[in-house]
């Protein structure tokens, strides 16, 4: 070899780039979760979480994960016969995540078992199999919600129950009552109304049998493959939900018509399409008039999950920005140990903190059945988290500077994926004129609200000083501040949890509502960032 060649042999050399982040165990850097769990559940719940997050931080799921965004869902319309079949493709992987979920119980398998913490350990788990791939959480978070609103039926809930309960993953478009396990989506948004579903204008006419022919276009419809469909049209009665299946009981197709598939910002992995209805075949779940009431349930269930869902993106964002700093030289040092990165990593510690405490404590108020405080704190909850995501994610991406720029690294598909959980189930000013409604609706999800706040009343002044702040605006609410009133719930809702649950986290929390910095790492004085980025940095290996 000439020296020419050997020089330029040694500018392929590579150094100072962070080794892959994979085979590392999500639950060991997550003080937050660990803490909730244990705090809301028990110790037996946060070990009974052990196989699935090393699953999903091993490198097998991470490869899954990118194949099934690198080859999105293709729609048939038709066979090479001219047959119309009204199918979606997915790539092996797809089917490899789903699977996977299913088998872990992140469907609607908490509806069926006696563990009184069900609801919790669903969520938690839910949290951290999200951060392997956020497409295919759509399908099981629907199927999760949809067991609610069909109780309001119960033969059609005694029906598919058990499959939608089941713990097997088994694709295809066949009839329900054949199948080893169920998947459910929900039908709702036409093109005319969007959240305004009162707007709809599918219709519903009575057939001789007790069921409905169902005639009308929906707008977003996600997961066309899955097996059964809620959705709302007008009956002569009004507004009506109804189920419908795929395959009807005569082993037919029902009518509903994949119009097109959504060419999405993110969420690539998962279909959403646009559906016809021409003439399909439904059954009615709950009153004629009453679809909203009815499907309501499956819609705070859905919420739910986008706060999990958030939160999960959130996390894995920042366990990409702390174990890139951990590893890369910038300055003669490594960036966690330069101030100013420090600050920003400690900062999306917290953010990622106050996001996992909140959801797992809406969570575990399911397994309470008591529904005061979800009626107020999630729909808060799914504005302000979801509505910090993109943020958050945007500030872990600038970490990795360039490198994380480029679709290599898996940081824009986390980007991409920031602003659905705003949109999804309601977007932004929706879900904070739903605080209002809850307010005024029902005054004991204010005695709820105060009966949770209590408990750190007295202990911290700048929280105090925030629950002051919003007692303030739930006495003079109104529609042009109902913005401000779910950031207010939600920030004192998580300076209270960390306060009680995660006391190693709280302080900087704090600080940093006292402080009122709006950029992150913006970080008071004194605070100590480097045990804060410590305890949530991966380990690999």
């Amino acid at each position: 070899m000439t020296a020419t060649e050997d020089a330029v042999g040694a500018t392929h050399e590579v150094v100072n780039q962070a080794p892959p982040l994979s085979g590392f165990d999500p639950l060991a850097c997550d003080p937050a979760l660990v803490g909730a769990v244990s705090a809301f559940g028990s110790d037996t719940v946060v070990g009974s979480l052990s196989a699935l997050a090393l699953e999903s931080g091993s490198d097998t799921a991470r490869e899954h994960g990118r194949l099934a965004n690198e080859h999105p869902p293709v729609l048939r319309t038709h066979d090479r016969y001219g047959h119309r079949i009204d199918a979606v493709e997915f790539h092996p992987s797809w089917h490899w995540l789903m699977s996977r979920a299913v088998s872990h119980g992140l469907h609607a398998a908490p509806w069926a078992a006696e563990d009184e913490h069900a609801h919790l350990r669903r969520a938690a788990a839910f949290t951290l199999w999200s951060q392997v791939e956020a497409g295919h959480g759509c399908p099981i978070s629907m199927t999760y919600a949809a067991v609610p609103a069909l109780r309001h039926a119960p033969d059609l809930a005694a029906r598919f129950e058990p499959g939608l309960t089941s713990p097997v993953y088994d694709p295809g478009l066949r009839e329900p009552g054949g199948k080893a396990g169920l998947l459910a989506g929900m039908s709702m948004t036409e093109k005319q109304g969007g959240s305004d579903v009162r707007a709809n204008t599918t219709t519903a006419t009575p057939l001789a049998d007790g069921t409905y022919s169902l005639v009308g276009h929906k707008w977003f419809t996600s997961a066309p493959m899955n097996d059964l469909f809620l959705t709302l049209a007008q009956a002569p009665g009004g507004l009506t939900c109804f189920v419908l299946p795929r395959v009807l009981p005569d082993g037919s197709r029902n009518a509903l018509r994949l119009q097109r598939l959504k060419d999405k910002l993110g969420n690539k992995s998962n279909a959403s399409a646009e559906i016809e209805y021409a003439g399909a075949v439904g059954w009615r779940v709950g009153d004629e008039g009453r679809g909203v009431r009815t499907i309501i349930e499956m819609v705070t269930m859905t919420r739910l999950d986008c706060v999990l869902g958030s939160t999960a993106n959130i996390r894995i964002a920042l366990s990409e920005a702390a174990h890139h700093a951990a590893h890369r030289a910038a300055f003669g040092t490594v960036l966690r140990r330069q101030p100013a990165m420090a600050a920003v990593l400690a900062d999306l510690a917290l953010e990622s903190a106050a996001a996992t405490v909140l959801g797992l404590r809406l969570a575990a108020e399911v397994d309470s059945g008591a529904g005061a405080l979800l009626r107020i704190a999630l729909p808060a909850a799914k504005f302000y988290v979801c509505k910090r995501a993109p943020m958050v994610v945007a500030e872990a991406l600038e970490c990795l500077g360039g490198n994380g720029y480029v679709e290599e690294s898996g940081m824009p598909r986390l980007y991409r994926e920031a602003p659905l959980m705003s949109i999804w189930e309601g977007s932004g000013n929706a879900t904070a004129l739903d605080v209002l409604r809850a307010l005024s609706r029902d005054s004991s999800t204010v005695d709820a609200l105060l009966a949770e706040l209590s408990a750190t009343a007295g202990i911290d002044d700048r929280l105090d000083a925030v629950v002051a702040s919003l007692w303030t605006e739930v006495k003079t609410a109104e529609p042009a501040r109902a913005r401000r009133l779910a950031e207010l719930i939600t920030l004192s809702l998580q300076g209270s949890l960390l306060l009680r649950h995660v006391p190693a986290m709280a302080d900087a929390f704090l600080a940093r509502l006292a402080d009122s910095g709006r950029t992150l790492g913006t970080l008071a004085r004194g605070v100590d960032v480097g045990s804060l980025i410590d305890r949530v940095t991966p380990q690999v290996g």
